[in-house]
């Protein structure tokens, strides 16, 4: 048995080389070229049976958003929705291999919630703001950056990061999902997102060292989020569009949202704090193609066409698996190292996951990105192993 740290090293080292040796082709704004599966090796009859199992296999949720968020998480405490919700489409999807687009089913180009993907794009705004020397450093607390926020409308001045607990709080534990955050944010109690064990303990217990524990929470993540809307002192959005999406190319159709509640005061001006995914609505609103363009950023290690939009280091430490849960490195980044999540799939590729399902899937030993929404979950390891079979 190798040591999981050995294991990662050559994952990193295999990860390395194939992206080194890789050329690609960079779809240019507005166009994307498309090549029959034969023409590039693929076999295109296998294609067909993957497209066909994922339609199949359409999560069982209402497309009603709205609805499906009351099922999953009506019995949660404080579970009303706050942000806008959509009527969702038909599974859809797209393969990109080597750069072009093979396949297609669905409807692409339709704008669609994409939950916690949205994770994902919060992560490269934060990592951005590493790289130009915003947040000298991720092992920075967060404090030191977070000033008292007014509430707009309100008057009211809020100190999100303020409690000895939440002082101690790095952007590293934040990004990880490991930082044991605590208090209420846009009316959203932190225990009152998937609550565990008894009631009567979710607002007295004990606080976990930063770090020691992993634990998916959304309450966590729009504090986050807040907190890098003071960093950049500009609505976020605005951020992502012109430091991430503009370049790669995406369309101008995507949108961020946060709640009705979620509106602060920056420099003089009502500016909304959004949020960092669709748990009580909101989040990024994105069509198919738009995801896979940042799909394949991330499979070029934030490198589009030369142009490096997050650095090498960012994705390394994104990519570099967390201690409390060693198959998730920065948000939303679900790893494969142990091959827990994806047996069927390399130690080296990574998943963009968001409810629904919605995932972006990276392959950087197939040179392969596929976006795939509205699948099971459960489907997703057979849904990847029948695309890898088309090799």
């Amino acid at each position: 048995m190798k040591s999981p740290i050995l294991l990662f090293l050559l994952v990193s080292i295999s990860w390395h080389s194939i992206a080194q040796s890789r050329q690609g082709y960079f779809p240019p704004r507005g166009e994307w070229q498309q090549k029959a599966p034969k023409t590039i090796g693929l076999d295109p009859i296998k294609l067909d049976s993957a497209i066909a199992f994922a339609i199949q296999n359409e999560t069982k949720a209402p497309r009603d958003m709205e609805l499906a968020q009351a099922i999953s998480f009506g019995k949660e405490p404080f579970s009303a929705g706050i942000g806008p919700f959509s009527e969702r489409g038909a599974p859809t999807g797209i393969i990109v291999y080597k750069g072009y687009i093979v396949k297609t089913w669905g409807e692409p180009d339709r704008v669609d919630m994409t939950h916690s993907v949205t994770k994902s794009f919060l992560n490269a705004v934060i990592g951005v703001a590493v790289d130009k020397g915003l947040i000298h450093s991720v092992n920075d607390t967060v404090a030191r950056y977070v000033p008292p926020i007014e509430v707009y409308g309100q008057g009211d001045l809020i100190y999100p990061f303020a409690t000895a607990h939440n002082r101690s709080l790095t952007w590293d534990v934040m990004l990880r999902q490991t930082s044991d955050w605590e208090g209420s944010l846009w009316g959203k109690p932190d225990w009152a997102d998937r609550p565990e064990g008894n009631y009567s303990e979710w607002q007295k217990r004990p606080r976990h060292a930063p770090g020691s524990v992993w634990k998916y929470n959304d309450v966590r993540v729009n504090a986050l989020a807040l907190a890098a809307t003071c960093v950049w002192r500009q609505p976020l959005p605005q951020v992502l569009k012109a430091q991430i999406m503009d370049p790669i190319g995406a369309s101008n159709t995507w949108r961020w949202y946060g709640y009705r509640n979620s509106w602060i005061v920056l420099d003089g001006a009502p500016v909304q704090a959004v949020s960092g995914g669709g748990h009580w609505g909101g989040g990024i609103f994105i069509n198919a193609y738009d995801m896979a363009r940042f799909g394949l950023l991330t499979l070029h290690r934030g490198n589009w066409n030369g142009q490096q939009l997050l650095s090498e280091q960012w994705v390394k430490q994104a990519l570099t698996p967390t201690p409390a849960n060693t198959g998730y490195g920065y948000m939303n980044w679900f790893l494969n190292t142990d091959r827990k999540m994806l047996p069927s799939a390399p130690a080296s590729a990574f998943v963009h996951v968001g409810n629904g399902s919605n995932l972006i899937y990276v392959d950087p030993e197939h040179d392969l990105v596929v976006v795939m929404r509205w699948i099971e979950y459960k489907a997703m390891d057979e849904m990847v192993k029948r695309v890898l079979s088309a090799f």
